[in-house]
Formats: C-alpha cells, sequence, structure tokens
C-alpha cells in the first residue's frame, strides 16, 4: 500500500492537469492534445516535487493518519502550483501569439529572450543567494529534529507539521493571530480613509501637516512599542497617570488579557497610519471633480456622493492597502508585541510570528520553528490569493 499510494496520487493530478490544460488550450485556440500532455506532465511533476525528495516517507506503515493526509496536502499544493504555472505559460502565449498576429508592437517589446535575462540576471542571482536558497533550507529544516547549537540532527519526516494540529498553544495563536490581523486591517484602513478625508479639504498648510501624517510610518515597529508602552504602562504609563488624576481610575492596559490586545492593536494601526494616508490622499486627487458635481445636481448628499462615487473609486488603493496591511499584521507586528507584552498575559498577544521567535530561539527548536514559518507563509499566500479571488474581483479601474 505505502509503494502503491504515492502513485495513484501523482496518476490522478496528471489526469486533473491534463483535464485543465486540454481546456484552457482549446480556449487559447491551441492544440488540445498538446495542452494534455503538457497538464500532465504538469501535474506529474508536481504531485512528486515535495514528497519524493521525502522519500515518500508520510506513506509509511508505520505512520499515523495525518500523515497521509499531509502527504495527500503536499501533492495536491505542488500539483496545483506546477499547473498554474503551465496555466500562466499557456495563457501568455496565447496574448503573445495574438499580439503577432495583429503586428502590434508595443514599447519595451524584446524580439529574443537572452537580453532580457541578462538584464535581469543580477536580480536573479541576487533572489537565488538571499531569498530561493535560504527558502530551500528551511524546508529541509522543518523535516529535522534541529536544536539551536546542537551539532546532531534527526530526520522526523512531516512531525514538526503534523505535531501542530494537536498542540493547542499553537491553535491559539493562529486564532489571535487573525483575530489582531483582522482587526489591525480594518481599523487602519477606516481611521486612515477619514484622515485622508479631512487632510484633502483645502485648507491654508494643508501640505504641512499631510507631511505630518506620514511620519510615524517611518519608525520601526519596535520604536512604536517602546512610545506606546510609555503611553500605557500600567504603573508609570501616561494614560493611567491622566486617568487617575481625572477620574481616579487605573487600568491594568498590559497585564490584561482582554486589554493588552486592543494596546497592540492601537500601536499597530498608529504604526501603520500614515503609509495609508499617503496613498489614500493620491487616490483622493485622481477622483474627478465633474463626476461629484454631478452626483450633487443630482441631488446626493455628502454621504451618498462619498459611497456611490468617491470611495468605489478608491477601490484600487483599498484593495492594494488591504494586501500591504495584511502582511504587515502578520508579520510586522513582531516588535511591536515583543516591546509591549511580550507575548502575554497568559499568551493573549502571542502571534504565529510571535510564537516561531519563542520556539525556535528561546526553546532552541530550530525544527518546529521551520515548520511553523513555513505555514505561516502558506497562510499568507493563501489569504493574498483568496483576496484576489474574491475583492480583486470588485474592484475598478478608472473613471
Amino acid at each position: 500500500m505505502p509503494s502503491v499510494f504515492p502513485w495513484v496520487l501523482t496518476l490522478i493530478a496528471a489526469a486533473v492537469g491534463a483535464f485543465i490544460l486540454s481546456r484552457r488550450c482549446n480556449r487559447y485556440q491551441a492544440a488540445p492534445l498538446l495542452g494534455t500532455v503538457i497538464g500532465a506532465a504538469a501535474g506529474a511533476v508536481g504531485s512528486l516535487v515535495f514528497v519524493q525528495p521525502l522519500n515518500y516517507c508520510m506513506f509509511e506503515p508505520e505512520r499515523a493518519a495525518v500523515d497521509a493526509i499531509f502527504g495527500v496536502l503536499l501533492v495536491g499544493l505542488g500539483s496545483a502550483a506546477f499547473i498554474s504555472g503551465a496555466d500562466f505559460a499557456a495563457k501568455l502565449w496565447y496574448t503573445r501569439h495574438l499580439r503577432a498576429s495583429a503586428e502590434q508592437k508595443s514599447a519595451g517589446y524584446f524580439k529574443g529572450w537572452l537580453l532580457p535575462f541578462l538584464f535581469l540576471a543580477p536580480t536573479l542571482i541576487i533572489l537565488a543567494l538571499f531569498l530561493y536558497y535560504p527558502s530551500l533550507d528551511t524546508f529541509q529544516l522543518s523535516t529535522l529534529l534541529a536544536r539551536l547549537g546542537a551539532r546532531r540532527t534527526a530526520f522526523v519526516c512531516v512531525d514538526n507539521f503534523t505535531s501542530l494540529v494537536s498542540n493547542t498553544q499553537y491553535l491559539n495563536s493562529v486564532g489571535i493571530t487573525l483575530v489582531l490581523s483582522a482587526a489591525i486591517v480594518f481599523f487602519s484602513l477606516a481611521i486612515s480613509l477619514f484622515i485622508a478625508l479631512m487632510a484633502f479639504q483645502p485648507i491654508k498648510g494643508a501640505s504641512i501637516y499631510r507631511t505630518l501624517l506620514v511620519w510615524p510610518y517611518a519608525i520601526s515597529p519596535a520604536v512604536a512599542g517602546a512610545i506606546f508602552l510609555l503611553l500605557f504602562n500600567p504603573t508609570g504609563g501616561i494614560i493611567n497617570y491622566f486617568l487617575n488624576s481625572t477620574i481616579g481610575v487605573s487600568v491594568p492596559w498590559l497585564n490584561s488579557p482582554q486589554a493588552a490586545p486592543w494596546v497592540v492593536i492601537i500601536a499597530s494601526v498608529w504604526k501603520s497610519l500614515g503609509y495609508n494616508v499617503l496613498f489614500y490622499i493620491a487616490g483622493l486627487q485622481n477622483v474627478p471633480d465633474d463626476l461629484r458635481e454631478a452626483a450633487s445636481i443630482d441631488g446626493a448628499n455628502t454621504v451618498q456622493r462619498f459611497f456611490r462615487v468617491v470611495f468605489p473609486l478608491l477601490s484600487p488603493i483599498t484593495f492594494f492597502l488591504i494586501i500591504t496591511n495584511t502582511t504587515y499584521a502578520f508579520f510586522d507586528t513582531f516588535g511591536t508585541i515583543d516591546l509591549l507584552t511580550g507575548g502575554g498575559p497568559l499568551n493573549s498577544t502571542t502571534t504565529m510570528m510571535y510564537n516561531i521567535y519563542e520556539v525556535g530561539i528561546v526553546n532552541n527548536d530550530l525544527g518546529k520553528a521551520a515548520a511553523q514559518s513555513i505555514v505561516l507563509f502558506v497562510m499568507v499566500i493563501g489569504l493574498t490569493i483568496f483576496q484576489f479571488r474574491t475583492a480583486g474581483q470588485r474592484v475598478t479601474y478608472g473613471a
């Protein structure tokens, strides 16, 4: 069974790839048989790219059912990636075929393939050395029982991944990450848009305070955490001093599991406000005045003009900021959390990124930390693709 089952999965992936690419080639006015062959090859190779280097260890008889399920997911992920790549190549060929048949040459069009690759060579070399190779090394590390400072390592197959399913602390960090990220993105965009609308008004000296609004983005997340630590420190913070001197109330901001996440959200939103405001102001400058005037003549009030005219025209900016703010909320909040709460109290602010630091650096378990980093990377990529498939379809480009 273990020797046959992976090949069955490979045949299924090849059949799926052949079916998809044959239909695509038929749509792109290419030979369906060629698409069938390319799709089958892409599905078969993709199904092996992750499991074959591991020698199909997740399908061994002594492995648990969760290991086999994870192996099936790896097969599906690899085949989907290669089939998508083949589909993109077919679409690119179809686009160039239409351009050639219409005898249209745009500016910057290269006739051959050698010169573009020569121009791209420095960038590709840098990416290979500092991005692709470390990524492959992380994949290898995630399959090992590796300790920081230890010389010996042991191959553990996919145990570092499958053990996360029963790790309640890790699952709790996933939930905290999703909630904090959603709150940071929502409040950051909403407040930034409101500030941009106010800053866009024709007021004397507007260019000065517009510049001042961007400054918080120039500081690092760690500095933002230090600033808000001075503000929300439960014992000597400015906020508690003001509340205690006025209404006699002292709030345990960083010592309460209910209040600490809100401090992280407030600090992260403040850190990203300048970036978002800058883009929204640029977007508001591109909204045609005649459209707003036409809506005003038709009887639309200020709120109706905003939601019916202005906000739809800002949808490309909003969509871009959703992607960038989601990435920031998942990764760049580490410095703020480390300075403010250190993941506490009671792990209420331990996100997936901070949990990777605790597992890999504090607890010296590099294998599990590498596995968690890969899961985080795949999750962000999946959310980005989901946003492009859903919200990206409702983006309106142009007036």
